[in-house]
């Protein structure tokens, strides 16, 4: 990869970094006000950089470069633009080493789980390259000498606001699409990672990207408001957290942008007795601790119904035997480990029996933001553990007698991200998907992300906006549908609809 900024460690060690700037008109720039704020390694608690701490000036900046690129690249046939992503994929899968072990450094996920998030990552840029197969619009000889089409057009100057959970992953669920449709764009990565971000505008760059069609502006919550709040912005996509999804829709909603704005979950696996007993302690135990429970498809709540205590031995006995750091990373920072240790500490209190025991863990007796993986079983459904959203490495079992229990549990949560259900009976699956309230089902998957082309996205308090963020749904939220009918000949046989 051509780049002034390569990451040269390939192992856990410590390794300090350059500082990162925001990205505007193919430059690295200092934000107006020069701050900066650091950016931690969490698995070690030290500084790898410093990054730009950016507002409205800024944000102006972007605009102004990504309003003064588009008509040339919106210009450019769609089938030119997607060669940027052919070309994109290719740097991305040749640098795979190099940007996975970026990735683990500045969030702390282990390397394997850093690794298949930019190889997710590059499966949807492989997706993007095929929206020039997919952008057809669609056309109709609706009368005598009339004739209707609709085509897709881009909305102009874009923006996506993405978590620190994803850093590589997240933001090309929005970019191959958004560009792909002859949008420029301005991306908004979250402070604790900016790091997969500033390598992505280096692949965009040398893959053939023109300055300013993507810009990328550092900051916090004062960059948010003002990429909701700005004019010239059209559409933005948000994923994080509910309360701050619902205010950044309200927030841009009220300026006319299109908005699509991704929160949080609260995913309940449901377990009967007929279950496959290895499959599902060993795919719960995945689900649960995969990326140290810190993403939105993690199990959250295990849901035994009747007698399934032979699977929850068995998910105990694998829990234990994990190893801390090699096989779960680190907790993002200080305040998110202390938090997911009150849920804990508060489920004990309450009554609960805590199985396997993640407090108190560390790697090598080092620093660093570690809880290790951790089952707390007799949980109530008034529990905080059972209804909110941890975001961390603790999977919380209620039992119930029936698989109606079960349903209406998943379905008086207010998120609508994700439901599972694990049996070895097709009828009892089938009976549970159609009455979860949740935008993503799985049978016998503990995480069930769609894959490419499929969309992702939930229901409920999980999403706020129509449609979903990838696949072709995702096309279409960064385009607008011009419908144009045309006469070019009195037909002799006119009628009135004509």
């Amino acid at each position: 990869m051509k780049t002034d900024f390569p990451f040269g460690e390939r192992s856990y060690a410590f390794q300090e970094y350059v500082d990162c700037k925001n990205w505007i008109d193919g430059s690295w720039v200092d934000a107006a006000s020069g701050q900066t704020i650091p950016v931690q390694n969490p698995r070690h608690e030290r500084t790898m950089g410093e990054v730009s701490w950016s507002d409205a000036p800024d944000v102006a900046a972007a605009v102004a470069s990504a309003k003064a690129a588009l008509p040339g690249w919106r210009a450019t046939p769609l089938k030119e633009r997607v060669q940027v992503l052919f070309r994109v994929k290719q740097i991305m899968e040749a640098n795979l080493d190099e940007l996975s072990w970026l990735l683990s450094h500045e969030n702390g996920k282990t390397i394997a789980q850093a690794r298949g998030s930019v190889l997710k990552g590059i499966e949807c840029v492989e997706y993007g390259t095929s929206i020039s197969n997919l952008a057809q619009g669609e056309q109709l000889d609706v009368s005598r000498g009339i004739n209707c089409e609709v085509t897709h057009e881009p909305v102009g100057v874009c923006a996506g606001i993405v978590p620190f959970n994803f850093p590589t992953m997240v933001p090309l669920w929005m970019l191959p699409q958004a560009l792909a449709a002859g949008n420029t764009f301005i991306l908004k990565p979250s402070e604790q990672v900016p790091y997969g971000s500033m390598r992505l505008a280096e692949i965009f760059k040398e893959a053939g990207l023109p300055d300013g069609v993507l810009n990328i502006v550092n900051g916090g919550r004062e960059t948010v408001e003002a990429l909701c709040d700005h004019p010239g912005i059209g559409a933005i996509g948000f994923v994080g957290s509910t309360k701050v999804a619902q205010i950044v829709y309200e927030r841009g909603s009220k300026t006319g942008k299109k908005m699509l704005c991704l929160g949080g979950a609260k995913n309940h696996l449901v377990v009967v007795p007929d279950a496959d007993q290895d499959l599902t302690a060993s795919t719960m135990v995945a689900s649960a601790y995969g990326c140290s429970g810190q993403r939105c498809m993690a199990a959250s709540v295990m849901i035994a119904v009747g007698d399934v205590q032979s699977i929850i031995d068995k998910m105990v006995a694998q829990t234990r035997s994990m190893t801390l750091g090699e096989d779960m990373g680190s907790i993002i920072n200080p305040d998110s480990r202390d938090r997911i240790l009150k849920y804990i500490n508060d489920a004990e209190s309450r009554g609960a029996k805590v199985l396997v025991d993640g407090r108190e863990h560390t790697v090598d007796g080092q620093p660093g933001n570690w809880i290790g993986p951790t089952i707390i079983d007799n949980v109530t459904p008034d529990m905080p553990c059972a209804f909110e959203e941890i975001f961390g490495p603790v999977l919380s079992v209620i039992h119930v007698d029936t698989l109606d229990e079960a349903i209406a549990l998943e379905n008086q949560n207010p998120y609508g991200n994700a439901a599972a259900i694990f049996t070895t009976n097709g009828g009892v699956a089938r009976y549970a998907i159609e009455r979860f309230s949740a935008g993503m089902c799985g049978v016998n998957i503990g995480v069930p992300v769609p894959r490419e082309p499929f969309a992702f996205g939930g229901w409920n308090d999980s999403k706020f906006g129509h449609g979903d963020i990838t696949g072709q749904d995702g096309f279409r939220f960064w385009t607008r549908p011009r419908k144009v009918t045309a006469r070019w000949e009195m037909a002799s046989d006119a009628t009135w609809m004509s």
